[in-house]
């Protein structure tokens, strides 16, 4: 039986094996226990402890991936962002440990792996995206040694330290992939980071730094890229944009990038490197992409303000898998997780007034050790501080959103996002 095709693309036979699973109920099903599906299952609980809440997740390990790029700066170590899944998930429900191999929208069901459905009301959608490593030939092979890393991996951070410590001259590149990707800036910070090291150790006039962007522009908010720009002079980091990295040669250390021309054609361009911070190409995950709920780039469809599916309205997505146009960063699932916890409310009768999101993102750009620009925005790029403008100024290199980065945080997500707590994340009701 083919589980990984939606159900309403079986067969008649497929159906009916469908039909003999093996079945179980629950009020509310979420699917992924990431930054979104934890965040959104506590928001729930601490507005209805009564709810039956299970949570389809195989991981055992949750994660907090912000954390990664000072990992990769030699600042916090790679075991104080990782915890286990039981000792991070809400009490009050049912922690289902298997994987989705496919979703049946119009019977309510989510199918699972080992002849399993699990019957719903309301579907909560937030699997995060896949990290397509393999989509580069060569790179898979490479990451982890001969010079290869990134700050995308938890058992790869460490290894970007690693290099930066060790190199005292040489070529440096560090990639991005064209958007949607994961924090946006995270290829850049990794790159401001172990500039400011070889800065600070005297080694960085003897390191070609260059930044491989395969997209138009160095930060998709012009705001904040006067202020990036001057990190950009005062490194000395070459900006080659239109690059997209399509192979690597680890034993050689050769990169090979497609450049877009202006006349719209492609060249090939290699180039050597001593060090490669890389960053995978990403999409949603297979059981997504092939299901019912996504859209024609693959996305789950949602109301970018509701984050309810524009097609079967018991179903909402948050986080990276979701097609809304947001900055995929914890930050914009700690936005959505009330959001999506209040309108689901809103669906069983069980509250009033719909709530909207409007595409709040949060990008801490590590620009040097010490410092940050602050990048807040919402749809459309607007610039939107938390902040008063004396107190941090989003624009420019702050210390205090330094102090930010590395000490409120990483305490704010374990213990106020992951636990309900809405500090600041309060949804806005429309009447």
């Amino acid at each position: 039986m083919e589980l990984n095709k939606p159900v309403g693309q079986l067969g008649t036979a497929s159906k009916a094996a469908h039909d003999a699973l093996e079945i179980t109920r629950h009020d509310v099903v979420i699917v992924g226990a990431g930054a979104a599906g934890t965040a959104v299952a506590a928001s729930l609980l601490a507005r209805d402890r009564g709810l039956d809440i299970a949570v389809i997740e195989p991981a055992d390990a949750h994660y907090y991936q912000p954390g990664w790029t000072m990992v990769g700066a030699g600042i916090f170590q790679a075991e104080s962002t990782v915890r286990k899944m039981q000792e991070v998930l809400p009490r009050d429900l049912n922690w289902i440990k298997a994987s989705v191999t496919a979703f049946d929208p119009e019977n309510d069901r989510v199918i699972l792996e080992g002849q399993r459905a699990i019957k719903y009301q309301q579907l909560v959608v937030c699997p995060g995206l896949k990290l397509d490593w393999d989509a580069i030939p060569g790179l898979s092979e490479s990451l982890g040694r001969n010079g290869v890393t990134s700050n995308y991996r938890y058992d790869l951070a460490p290894y970007t330290w690693q290099l930066v410590r060790e190199l005292k001259s040489g070529r440096a590149l560090f990639t991005q992939p064209p958007m949607p990707i994961k924090c946006a800036g995270a290829p850049q910070k990794a790159m401001y980071l172990s500039s400011d090291h070889w800065q600070r150790t005297g080694r960085l006039g003897q390191i070609d730094v260059q930044f491989c962007n395969g997209g138009d522009a160095l930060f998709g908010v012009p705001a904040y890229v006067p202020a990036l720009m001057e990190y950009v002079r005062r490194y000395d980091i070459e900006l080659n944009f239109r690059f997209n990295l399509c192979a690597i040669d680890g034993p050689r250390k050769l990169a090979t990038f497609n450049r877009k021309l202006d006349d719209g054609t492609t060249e090939t361009v290699t180039r050597e490197f001593d060090m490669l911070h890389a960053v995978p190409p990403q999409k949603a995950p297979d059981f997504i992409r092939n299901s019912p709920l996504a859209d024609q780039t693959g996305w789950i469809d949602v109301d970018p303000g509701t984050l309810r599916h524009r097609t079967y309205s018991n179903i909402f997505a948050l986080g990276d898998a979701a097609n809304t146009t947001n900055a995929k960063t914890a930050a914009a699932a700690r936005k959505q997780a009330p959001v999506v916890a209040h309108n689901l409310l809103v669906a069983l009768g069980k509250a009033e007034n719909h709530a909207e999101y409007n595409g709040y993102g949060s990008c801490p750009l590590t620009v040097e050790r010490g410092r940050i620009v602050l990048a807040e925005f919402l749809y459309s790029g607007k610039v939107s501080p938390t902040f008063p403008k004396w107190l941090i100024d989003g624009q420019r290199p702050s210390r205090l959103a330094w102090l930010l980065k590395e000490r409120i945080l990483p305490p704010l997500y374990w213990n106020a996002m992951l636990k309900g707590r809405e500090w600041l994340a309060k949804p806005k009701l429309i009447r």
